[in-house]
């Protein structure tokens, strides 16, 4: 089988990160984009679930961000409640 390079960009943390999970698994990068490349020529679909979370938004950070910076700076009003056990 003849082999073809492929080639794209990607934030060089992430690339950083994926590879050490890749080494973790024993797998290369290549290897792991291999396996991605052929799930979806065989199964004709993204092997994974691709959906937005809402978490992730831009505002929700935005505002995660703010109460962080708020803790570090010891300005943040934290509010207190009781924890409810449940059974």
């Amino acid at each position: 089988m003849a082999q073809t390079m492929v080639n794209f960009r990607m934030d060089e943390d992430l690339k950083k990160n994926m590879e050490q999970v890749c080494a973790d698994m024993g797998l290369s990068m290549t290897t792991a984009f291999t396996i991605f490349a052929k799930t979806v020529a065989r199964e004709r679909r993204i092997p994974f679930e691709v959906s937005a979370d809402p978490f992730y938004s831009e505002s929700n950070i935005r505002h995660l961000e703010k109460v962080v910076s708020g803790i570090e700076a010891g300005t943040a009003k934290i509010a207190e409640h009781d924890i409810i056990e449940v059974d």
